[in-house]
């Protein structure tokens, strides 16, 4: 009979790894993987807290203790610094966003045989698992999920009767995105997919921002999100600033994991007296550095995101300067970037080869790297190194507890 072989790593999707490189789904460190395929736990494996593991897509890792989590959030990290010989000179110990932080979650609600399921897609599946409990989200957040099924129930009763294929009228089947985000207001709601159906559904959507108290509630038929209910406006904390947060807006996901980013980027600018922040949001990194003495650039192609930077910039009175320019399609060059004694950029998951392409050619000495993809990020830190900087320091965080996704902050500095 085969010995049964040991776990010894988790690979980048979650699966388990043994040294002979068999794969097996929901192990952790120490198992033993038998012949057949069965898990027996080692000391490394916990029981998932959620009883949607294994069919939820959300999360892939649940089944491991806090120092594997790390382990995992850490080497993601960095493999990705040695899979293209960056030669890192520091990597921290790992920051992990607690249970029950996420204050930012995309939901799918989707109606069949009368009922309405709001949830996570299986992995690999688009059947939808319905969420009765969520350990990731803040309470705030699960909390709204049960009533928000019973005010869909209500508006697709309310909805006209269609005709269906046989010629019979039937209620349509309906199909929605939940967005849900908390803000200093409270919860703001938007739901993309579906519009009120006259006075009965708008009352029913109104009744329930009231009763529920939400920040803010918007509703997207397909020309954009329309205002339901707000009662002022709303809007986010970044820095000592209170800035506007447009509907679907990009917000870190956790407050704690966006204060480990903010703290990297302000120790590491810290005496820097202007610095280009590159698709900079809403400003996050921006208002941390303006609020240190520094001057920013703030440079964001996302409208929506650009102007209320903008309006916030010049009620504080800080110094930022607040650029709309598409970063992809026309990056910030050389010479212009010659002007600054530091960039930070935190780029989407494809990451910044262009504009990191024109720091390269600049004459700036200190970049920081924010990035929600260690894949990209190190194709891009690759040119950086290439081009005479050092990898000094990389931070990993781990956001999206339990899941594979990983993000860092690191520091280059041009030797």
């Amino acid at each position: 009979m085969t010995e049964p072989e040991e776990i010894l790593r988790i690979a980048s999707k979650g699966d388990g790894v043994t040294a002979s490189g068999r794969f097996a789904w929901g192990a952790a460190p120490g198992d033993l993987l038998h012949e057949d395929g069965t898990l027996e736990w080692g000391h490394h494996h916990v029981q998932p807290p959620c009883r949607h593991f294994g069919r939820c897509g959300g999360c892939q890792l649940q089944q491991l203790d806090e120092k594997s989590l790390a382990d995992f959030v850490e080497a993601r990290a960095s493999n990705a610094s040695v899979a293209q010989e960056l030669g890192a000179e520091s990597i921290t110990s790992p920051h992990l966003s607690p249970p029950g932080t996420r204050r930012r979650a995309s939901l799918r609600a989707e109606s069949s045989a009368g009922r309405v399921v709001i949830g996570y897609r299986e992995a690999r599946s688009h059947r939808l698992v319905e969420l009765e409990e969520c350990p990731v989200l803040a309470p705030e957040l699960v909390v709204l999920l049960s009533p928000l099924r019973k005010l869909l129930i209500a508006m697709g009763k309310a909805a006209p009767m269609r005709k269906g294929a046989k010629g019979r009228h039937q209620q349509p089947r309906m199909a929605a995105d939940i967005e849900m985000t908390l803000v200093e207001q409270g919860v703001d709601l938007g739901i993309r997919g579906l519009t009120a159906e006259g006075l009965v559904g708008t009352e029913a959507m109104l009744d329930f921002a009231r009763e529920h108290r939400l920040a803010r509630l918007t509703m997207d038929g397909g020309y954009g999100f329309e205002t339901v209910w707000e009662p002022e406006p709303v809007t986010v904390r970044l820095g000592a600033v209170s800035v506007p947060f447009p509907p679907g807006s990009f917000l870190q996901v956790t407050l704690d994991g966006e204060q480990a980013l903010v703290s990297a980027a302000r120790e590491w600018l810290e005496g820097v007296s202007t610095v280009a922040d590159l698709f900079s949001g809403l400003g996050t990194f921006a208002f941390a550095l303006a609020g240190q003495g520094a001057k920013v650039l703030a440079v964001e192609a996302a409208r929506d995101a650009h102007l209320a930077c903008k309006s916030a910039t010049e009620r504080a009175q800080l110094p930022i300067f607040a650029m709309h320019r598409d970063l992809f399609r026309n990056p910030l060059q050389s010479d212009e970037l010659n002007k600054f004694e530091a960039v930070l950029l935190d780029p989407p998951r494809a990451g910044a080869r262009e504009q990191v392409e024109c720091i390269a050619e600049s004459t700036v000495n200190r970049v920081v790297y924010v990035s929600c993809n260690p894949s990209s990020w190190s194709r891009d830190a690759a040119r950086l190194v290439e081009a005479g900087f050092r990898l000094v320091e990389l931070r990993p965080v781990g956001q999206f507890r339990w899941s594979t996704h990983v993000e860092l902050v690191s520091l280059f500095l041009r030797q």
